[in-house]
């Protein structure tokens, strides 16, 4: 690594590349080096717009670029794996977009390969540095809750499906629909507030009722009228963890879904209280001996969460430390995706073994 600033590329000049090259923008420490996309017009557009130096005409190029220190991939799900892997084979540094995979076989190979490499590789998982997130940290972490045992989370779209008959609806494309899509953000948060507990069954089912005949079309992505829709339009799971607790999710791109919010939610219900967040707003509950008691949780200040996510990593590559959003979250939430997919097309509850 250079002995100066973190030399950054970026691999994937569409919309979340740009989100990523306009927050590393502000962030100390961090050069915006190069980019890659394989239109190479697009990413020659961004690095006008962000005062890249160098553009590449690959990733494959941009990945044998010795003065290259890390890279953030943000390219379409079925590139995620193959990219990363060569990314830790040149010893650079990977900020993977989520999911890490399209499925947790390939993520299972990631992971050993981030733990060959002795690199950093961490999973872009922004929802886990909102205000409210960390607030909901800080009461957990105060003991305010107790033992968390039943968790619900989510995120109900009415009419949001992206970019129909584009990578987003493809199973061998992007994996899967919004379980994959949105699913993995509720999962990853749930699971990182509960403490990290291992899933060890899966039982769930998915729908495709809207996409299949072109209804419920959101406004996010390009359409290609002469592509398909072979995934989910709602998805819905039980999740038993080795600790006891329960995690419930549910997710749709499109829905008849009455006095559902469309923003994300999670409910968290401890032996002590509970916490609560529904889009930006978040709760405390607990009891007294005559009544329960409600009182609003404030959002931590500070940052932008993207800001301080992309800190966090320019931080571990530097200290060497391990990623809060790590590796083994990235597989784990891989892990549960496929068997939430695997318990729909049986019909049976999908028992998870852990080395």
């Amino acid at each position: 690594m250079s002995q100066t600033n973190i030399r950054l590329g970026i691999i994937g000049a569409g919309a979340i590349g740009n989100v990523h090259m306009q927050t590393f923008n502000n962030v100390e420490d961090i050069e915006l080096a190069a980019v890659a996309d394989v239109y190479l017009p697009l990413a020659e557009q961004r690095a006008q717009e962000h005062h890249i130096q160098t553009v590449h005409t690959s990733p494959q190029a941009l990945l044998e670029d010795s003065l290259i220190d890390a890279v953030v991939i943000c390219v379409p799900n079925q590139f995620h794996a193959a990219l990363a892997i060569e990314a830790l084979k040149k010893g650079k540094h990977v900020l993977l977009e989520k999911p890490m995979a399209i499925d947790s076989e390939a993520a299972r190979m990631i992971v050993e390969e981030a733990e060959k490499s002795g690199k950093v590789l961490m999973m872009s998982h922004q929802m886990r540095w909102t205000g409210l997130s960390r607030a909901l940290k800080q009461h957990i972490d105060n003991g305010d809750v107790g033992q968390i045992y039943n968790a619900k989370a989510g995120w109900f779209r009415k009419k949001g499906i992206p970019g129909w008959g584009s990578w987003f609806t493809r199973k061998d494309q992007a994996g899967g629909g919004p379980l994959i899509d949105i699913g993995v953000h509720m999962l990853d948060l749930s699971l990182y507030l509960m403490g990290n507990p291992k899933p060890v069954s899966v039982y769930g089912s998915t729908y495709a009722e809207f996409g299949p005949n072109r209804q419920g079309i959101g406004s996010w992505g390009t359409p290609n009228w002469d592509g398909y829709y072979d995934v989910e339009d709602l998805a819905s799971a039980l999740i038993k963890l080795d600790n006891g607790a329960t995690l419930s999710l549910e997710v749709s791109w499109a829905a008849h879904s009455a006095f559902l919010p469309e923003e994300p939610f999670i409910h968290l219900m401890g032996t002590q209280g509970g916490v609560a967040i529904v889009g930006n707003n978040g709760k405390y509950v607990t009891h007294t001996d005559d009544e329960v008691v409600e009182s609003d949780i404030t959002p931590l200040e500070g940052e932008e969460d993207r800001i301080l996510m992309s800190r966090h990593f320019a931080e571990c590559i530097r200290e060497g430390k391990q990623p809060i959003t790590s590796a083994l979250s990235g597989y784990t939430n891989n892990r549960i995706l496929d068997a939430i997919y695997e318990s729909s097309r049986t019909g049976n509850e999908v028992k998870l073994k852990w080395d």
